[in-house]
């Protein structure tokens, strides 16, 4: 046998041993129905393309990755009640997919009972990496304060000292990014003018429009996400609200997934995130190119860092050399690894992942970087006490 044919033989053996292996079993535990189903999508998306990838070349430390998913429903007590069964029936080794703020603080308590791990690509509030932080919880993707300071920065250029209305769901997520943002475009020398709060799920939004109108906003802060978004905007052209008003909000408002649906009243849109596909590396490019070819739509930030997470813990795993908790939470912390936005950090005395920023603007119905801030000097400060 030639040396080549050898060699051939050898990497086919380690192949059929990774597969033949006990599965290491990630649980998803994200909305698959209601009103964040674009988001659940997005994510799902991600997380299969990259375990596909793994797999493909051998899995984590020879080990195939094995996706379990159930439907949250962006409910926090149907997200306790599926983790409960993913990790006491499906035996998970770690777990993610939590949307809904609400659901990722519950879950994270969890996780805690069982000794297990879970990170989140989604949940923006800045408690779940700070009052409210975990030592088994992490956050690949940007929370509300990161988010705020490219948004912020970019506005106080754009329209310096602006009056600004905010309006937010009527959940954790939703007034920890409007009091992040406010923040932000405070201290850059904006004026709050108004702020209400709405149910998520909402059907009519005209009940606010009275407010906004009196109050004479030349800037709208919202931070609705998945299909609340299309009746928001949607009801706001209909009203002649967009007219002479910039609307600004956080990363999951206006997406890849909702703005066909929400159309020309999207136009204009800006936000502060920590993705785009306009990225322009070979790593996002070749990312983007997969991920289309799938799947038929672009990534937005919940595929990006849904995608990237998968290969946040291969790297923990294969720098811990196991796969239990403790082993696996301590290299974890500190860690470095490639995505597709670049290389990321997790911070460890928080379990805040730290990258760069961008400011994107919605112009012809697709997202444009209009500004960026480097991941150190959007971060902000470690506030968390509990570990």
């Amino acid at each position: 046998m030639t040396t080549a044919a050898v060699t051939a033989a050898l990497l086919l053996t380690a192949s059929t041993a990774a597969l033949a292996a006990e599965p290491i079993r990630v649980g998803v535990v994200t909305p698959l129905s209601g009103t964040y189903t674009p988001i659940g999508q997005q994510v799902r998306w991600g997380l299969e393309l990259a375990a596909k990838e793994i797999n493909a070349a051998g899995g984590v430390a020879g080990r195939p990755l094995e996706l379990m998913f159930e439907d949250e429903e962006a409910n926090p007590a149907v997200a306790v009640q599926k983790a409960e069964k993913l990790f006491q029936v499906g035996k998970v080794d770690f777990l993610t997919g939590t949307v809904n703020s609400g659901s990722t603080l519950a879950v994270g308590q969890v996780a805690e009972r069982n000794d297990r791990l879970i990170a989140t690509t989604v949940s923006f509030a800045d408690s779940i990496t700070a009052d409210k932080c975990s030592p088994n919880v992490f956050r690949v993707n940007a929370r509300a304060g990161q988010q705020s300071a490219a948004l912020a920065e970019w506005l106080s250029k754009e329209k310096p000292k602006s009056k600004v209305f905010y309006l937010g769901p009527d959940y954790e997520m939703g007034r920890s990014t409007v009091a992040a943002f406010k923040k932000a475009a405070t201290d850059k020398g904006s004026a709050e003018v108004g702020e209400v709060f709405a149910p998520l799920d909402n059907k009519d939004y005209s009940q606010y429009f009275g407010q906004l109108r009196a109050s004479r906003p030349a800037v709208l802060y919202t931070s609705v996400a998945g299909n609340d978004t299309v009746r928001l905007l949607s009801q706001m052209e209909e009203y002649g609200l967009l007219k002479n008003l910039l609307v600004v909000g956080a990363s999951g408002t206006v997406t890849s997934q909702n703005i066909g649906a929400i159309g020309k009243a999207a136009e204009g849109f800006v936000t502060g995130v920590g993705y785009s596909p306009e990225i322009d590396t070979p790593a996002n490019k070749a990312f983007v190119k997969a991920f289309t070819a799938a799947y038929g739509k672009d990534p937005d930030l919940y595929g990006a860092d849904s995608y990237g997470l998968l290969y946040f813990y291969k790297a923990a795993v294969e720098k811990a050399g196991a796969t239990d908790t403790a082993s696996v939470r301590k290299a974890m912390e500190g860690i470095q690894w490639a995505t597709p936005q670049g290389t990321k950090t997790m911070r460890a005395g928080d379990h805040q992942a730290v990258q760069d920023m961008y400011a994107v603007r919605v112009t012809g119905g697709k997202f444009t970087i209009v500004g960026s801030v480097p991941g150190e000097a959007a971060i902000g400060p470690d506030a968390c006490t509990k570990f």
